[in-house]
Order: structure tokens, then sequence, then C-alpha cells
């Protein structure tokens, strides 16, 4: 089988002009080594992330000029003469730290993210080294599947990367306020996984409107912190014997931290999976040493968590809320603009033919 040898791609050029710095190219496909696969993506989604490097807003390093997008699905084309794990036909998905294989990551992992330091998924093929892929799960379609590689597995990794959820445990999920439809997509992975594991989840939230679109997505209860300042002391009360939530979730910024800290409990965890509100947060983290809690950044996983993920995806048949409107690899730039509006509703999903 003759394989091709150009593709289409989009590429950020530079972080000066926006989303107009997405150039969208011919280029020639990567040369498949003797320890790599060739890839066709079929899949691909938006993550906040992909938004914020072209606007020169990303606080992590770059490697620009880079093909864009973190998150993708597609087919085995071919393998390379040494690899045997793999074979023409197999479903995969690209790790989005390439090098973070397993435990805990370390600076050169950090720097093998896609769309930002190695080329993305925002093309129609390319080339991952053998363990820079993990298998698809079964129960998905391609754009299902292409949401995993960054939210899920962040939010993957907040519950089973150091501490392990378990049954009867309770869950606070931050984050669904000014910018509810970005902590929403997290929200909806955080939930079924929680759910799934048999945990109580709350959640935080600005109004009645978004209050009634978080309990549709599972949870338990839910605060409406403008209404409750004190929202940390409330969700430690609907804890058992009140002693506090064992995991919380915190994607809020500026000023959260205080009542995650009031909230959590003695030897609890509270995962930074980010902050999309764009503002870092202020409090003074000291406090987790008067609390016993443990307060941990978390940089979406590893190749090991995130086989862990899909047979956990599979086991409960576990799917991704994606938005209604689909885009095409030709139109992803749209995409863009359409998320940063906040049109969307779930995770973006963009099919590559």
């Amino acid at each position: 089988m003759s394989l091709p040898t150009s593709q289409k791609q989009w590429l950020i050029q530079g972080t000066g002009q926006g989303f107009d710095s997405l150039v969208y190219q011919d280029a020639p496909i990567p040369k498949l080594g003797a320890d790599d696969v060739l890839v066709q993506f079929q899949g691909a989604s938006l993550n906040f992330r992909d938004l914020l490097i072209p606007q020169g807003k990303y606080i992590f390093p770059l490697q620009l000029p880079i093909v864009a997008g973190s998150d993708g699905a597609g087919t085995v084309l071919a393998v390379g003469s040494n690899v045997t794990e793999w074979a023409a036909g197999d479903r995969v998905l690209p790790l989005f730290n390439q090098g973070h294989q397993k435990g805990a990551i370390d600076t050169a992992a950090a720097g093998t993210g896609l769309g930002g330091c190695v080329d993305g998924t925002l093309r129609r093929y390319g080339v991952f080294g053998r363990t820079g892929v993990v298998r698809m799960p079964a129960n998905l379609d391609f754009v299902e599947a292409a949401t995993l590689g960054c939210a899920a597995l962040t939010a993957w990794n907040a519950f089973y990367g150091l501490k392990k959820l378990a049954k009867g445990e309770t869950v606070l999920v931050l984050g669904t306020g000014g910018v509810a439809l970005f902590g929403l997509q997290v929200s909806n992975v955080v939930f079924q996984f929680a759910k799934a594991a048999g945990a109580t989840v709350i959640a935080t939230t600005s109004s009645a409107e978004k209050a009634d679109v978080l309990k549709k997505l599972g949870a338990d209860h839910v605060i409406n912190y403008r209404e409750d300042p004190n929202w940390g002391e409330t969700a430690r009360k609907l804890t058992p014997n009140g002693e506090g939530v064992d995991h919380i979730i915190e994607i809020g910024g500026e000023g959260t931290m205080t009542q995650s800290l009031n909230a959590i409990k003695m030897e609890g965890i509270i995962s930074v999976i980010g902050v999309i509100s764009g503002t870092p947060p202020k409090d003074n983290i000291i406090e987790a040493l008067s609390r016993l809690c443990t307060v941990r950044g978390v940089y979406v996983g590893s190749r090991e968590l995130f086989e862990e993920m899909v047979q956990a995806i599979e086991k409960h048949d576990l799917h991704p809320v994606l938005d209604e409107k689909r885009f095409t690899l030709e139109t992803a730039k749209e995409a863009y603009e359409y998320m940063w509006a906040q049109k969307h509703f779930g995770k973006i999903g963009i099919k590559i033919e």
C-alpha cells in the first residue's frame, strides 16, 4: 500500500494576531521511523488551552510554529519495522504529553505536549512513537474519543493519580461561574467518573439556570456561590458527619481557594486542574498545613493512567457530552471562534475526513 506524502494542517505561526495566527496549509507527512506509528486522524476536539495558545495567554512553554490541537483520535495506517504492539487498522488516541509514560511527570515530559511543544492533532496524519498512543475505547466513535486526551485524563488523574477516589466519598467541583461553559466541559467528565465510582457530587455555580444544568449532568447538590459566600462551609455540612470533602476539583480562580480549604476533609486532596478565569488564586496556601490536606497541580496524566481510564470508560459505557454543532478540519478556525464566544454546550467535536 502506498502511503500519502502530503496533507492539510492548521499551523500556529505565532501569538501576535489571535486566531489569525492559525494558518491552514499544505504540508508533508512526517517520515515514519522504525519505532513509530502513522495515524490517520478521524476526529479532534478543542480545549481551553487551544484557544489561549494563539492569543499568547498560555502559561506553559511553547515551541512555535506548531501544528495546533491537543486532542485527537484515528486509525493506525502503518507501523515502523520495530513495532509489534500496533498494527494497521488499530483505533488509537495520541497521548497529550508524549513523554509522560508513567508515575509523576518531570520537566522533560512536560515539554512534550501536543499542539504546544509537539505537533498536534488538527491535521490529517500524524507520526507518533510506539508509546505515544493508547487504545481507543471500543464504545465510542472517533469524535467522542477525541475529547478524552486532556480534560478527561486530567479529571481521572485528579481522582486516581495520587489517592484513589472510593465509593461513598464526596467530590466538590468548582468553576462554573462567569465562564460556565468552559467549566461545564470539565464538570461533565468529573461527574461521570465520580458517579461511576459511587461518590457523591457537590457543585458550585452562580445562577439557578446553571444549577439546573449541573443537576441534569449528575450533581447531587448544587450551591449558588453568589447567594452563599461561605459555600465552603456549606459544602462541608453536606458531607457525612460534617467532616469535609474528600476530593475538590479546583478550576475557579482568584478567591476560591479559601473556600476550598474550608470545605476539605483532613487528608483530603484539592486538585488544581486549571484557572479558567485567567486569574491565578491569591489565597495563602500555607493554610493547607492547618487543614492537613494536599493541594496539587494536575497537568493531564500519564500513558499508564490513560490506559486505566479507557478501561473504565468501556466498563461503565461512559460517553462525553458533545455540542450539537460539528466542525470539519477545514472549518476548525470557526470552531475556535465558536468556543471563544461561549456558544457551545459540551465538548466541541471536529470530524476529519
